[in-house]
This record gives structure tokens, sequence and C-alpha cells, in this order.
């Protein structure tokens, strides 16, 4: 049994990034080789060595959405609004951040005279109703949303976030957070790999507030991941098995990656799938489709370290954080990555 306590560590608040490096790919890149053990500290850049021809990226092209709204509840009292997901054009489920929660039937409001009005609360989120007949939530987070950086950045969101927490291939809208391992792409690399002969891939993944939730549970077993929409075609399928049998490797860039890969395989093939994912991937988990992948460094005692320890192994993945932070490593969402391969 693995408790919370394993995948705890203490990190300095002066790695943890708050604004992104210069460059995209400019970050630095821990290569840990899960066969030899080896391990070698590059830039990010250096991955156009490291990655084969032949081999499969497998994206995540989900686009953050401004989800972040500020306003007032009936009583004064302010009110921090983030979007988890959209249900139609007109509803939504949110977490919301106020001194007093309010009750069904209650109204919030926001700049330009917008209104949504509480219908229920839904286990930790908020379900919200736009009054507004003439707008929907995409027009009105157009409007006067704000981009969702994550709560450690500790400050608000500014124009650089519009660009650089999204991901260049970024397509399809739906996300309130950034799939952070694609962050470290541009195009000129993208078009250097594919000169190599490396495929490439997307699937979607909308990525939810509950991301930033950290497990509450001792017995990490017992904790229940929140739901999330994923998108993977009968293309990528295809490609999948086309790759393995020419025997190259399926790179999944960032956990959500992972995360569909392995949701739309559970059954031992993987399968075109339309529909929600709530995996929680940690120790013991048995792999079918991802070979090798490439992450971010992440919050202790969260279910992304969880996944990464199930993929590199407990002792291996503790002991390469603790490298990083000796080696004084960019943490998490706009922080430096890692390249897991065998």
């Amino acid at each position: 049994m693995y408790s919370l306590n394993d995948f705890e560590f203490d990190l300095p608040n002066e790695l943890i990034a708050t604004f992104p490096c210069e460059t995209r790919t400019g970050s630095r890149l821990l290569h840990f080789n899960k066969t030899n053990q080896k391990r070698q500290h590059r830039i990010f850049s250096d991955i156009e060595m490291l990655i084969q021809p032949g081999d499969l990226l497998v994206f995540n092209d989900t686009k953050v959405i401004k989800a972040r709204l500020r306003g007032f509840k009936a009583s004064g009292g302010q009110v921090e609004l983030l979007i988890e997901r959209m249900l139609n054009a007109r509803e939504v489920l949110a977490q919301l951040k106020v001194s007093k929660p309010p009750k069904a039937g209650d109204r919030l409001y926001f700049a330009e005279d917008i209104v949504f009005a509480v219908i229920e609360k839904n286990e930790r989120f908020y379900h919200l109703r736009l009054l507004q007949d003439n707008l929907t939530v995409t027009q009105v987070l157009d409007r006067i949303g704000e981009m969702p950086i994550p709560p450690y950045f500790a400050r608000l969101a500014t124009e650089l976030d519009n660009t650089r927490y999204q991901t260049v291939y970024a397509k399809h809208e739906g996300s309130v957070a950034s799939p952070t391992a694609g962050l470290h792409f541009d195009d000129a690399l993208l078009q250097r790999l594919q000169a190599k002969g490396v495929n490439m891939h997307f699937l979607t993944l909308q990525i939810g507030a509950g991301t930033f939730l950290p497990v509450r549970v001792h017995n990490i077993a017992e904790h229940r991941m929140h739901k999330e929409y994923v998108t993977l075609s009968q293309e990528l399928v295809d490609a999948v098995y086309a790759t393995k049998q020419q025997g190259g490797r399926i790179i999944a860039v960032g956990t959500t990656s992972v995360r569909a890969l392995e949701s739309a395989s559970r059954f031992g093939q993987l399968k075109e799938y339309h529909g929600e994912t709530d995996i929680f991937i940690y120790p013991g988990f048995t792999f079918q489709i991802v070979d090798a992948m490439i992450t971010n460094f992440h919050l202790p005692g969260s279910s992304l370290i969880m996944l990464v320890a199930a993929f590199a192994g407990l002792e291996n993945t503790m002991s390469l954080y603790k490298e990083a932070i000796a080696e004084k490593y960019r943490f998490f969402s706009y922080g430096d990555a890692m390249f897991i391969a065998p």
C-alpha cells in the first residue's frame, strides 16, 4: 500500500517557476534512461537528439480558455469564479472562491452587467447558469475572462500568459489548465523533428481545474479523480499500432496524453475513444500503450507525481526529484522538463 507521505518532498520556494523561460526550448531537460538508470542534464532542444525516426509523439492539442472571472455577490462580497467545464452554451460547472458559500438561487455579478445564477452545488463544484439570453459563456469569457494561471504563481495573469501558457499547437478550446509538457515545443523544433522522420499525432483531453486539487487521503488507493473529457481518433489508434509494429516508441507528451492513451486502452486494446475519463494512475499500474514520456516536475503529493512514479518507479522518481532540486531545476507549469524513456 502506498501512502501520501511516499510522494512528498521539500521544495524551496525559489524553484517554483512563476514566469516562463525566455524561449520555449531553452528550459532544462533531465533525461532518465529506465533501462540503464543513466541520467543526463540537458536543455530541452536536445530532445531532437533523443527522439528517433519512426517514434510517435502524441500531443494533447487542447486549448486553454480564459476561464477565470472576478465579481461580486449581491451582498457585495468578492467572488472569484474558475470554470471547470462548460455544460452547454449558458451553463457551467465552476469552483468559487468566496467568503461565504452561496446558495441555490443566489446571483453572482460581473463586469458588463453579466450575471450568473447558482443552480446547485455538485460536490466541490457549483452548477451555474448565465442569465443573459443574448450571450454564451464563450462570449463572456472572450470579453472579461482571465487566463487561469495556476494558483501557485501567486500573481495575476499578464499578457505574456495569453501566449506562453498555451501550446503552439493548441486547437480545441475547453481546458482550464495547460498541458504543460507541451509548452517546451516551438514550431521550429516540431518542424525539425518531422523532417527527421518523427511521427506526430494529436488527441484532446480537456483539463479541468481539478488538476490542481491535492490528494487528501493517506491511502492513495482511496483517491478519486475528477472527470475530464477525451477525444482520441481512429487515425491515432492506427498510428500507434503501426509504430509499434515497426519498432518505434510511443512517446506521450505530458501526463494528460498518458492518461488519455491509457484510458482508451483499459480493456487491453487501444480503441477510438470519445468520452469521460477519471483514470487514476499510480504505482502498480500496468501501462498498455506508452513507452516513454515527457513531463514537467510536479507538486508534492499530487496525482501527477504519482503517475510519473507509476511509470519510472517510485524510488527512481523521488531520487530524480531530489537531484533536480539539488541542480536547481525549475518546477511546475512554467518549469523545466524530464524525458523518461527505455
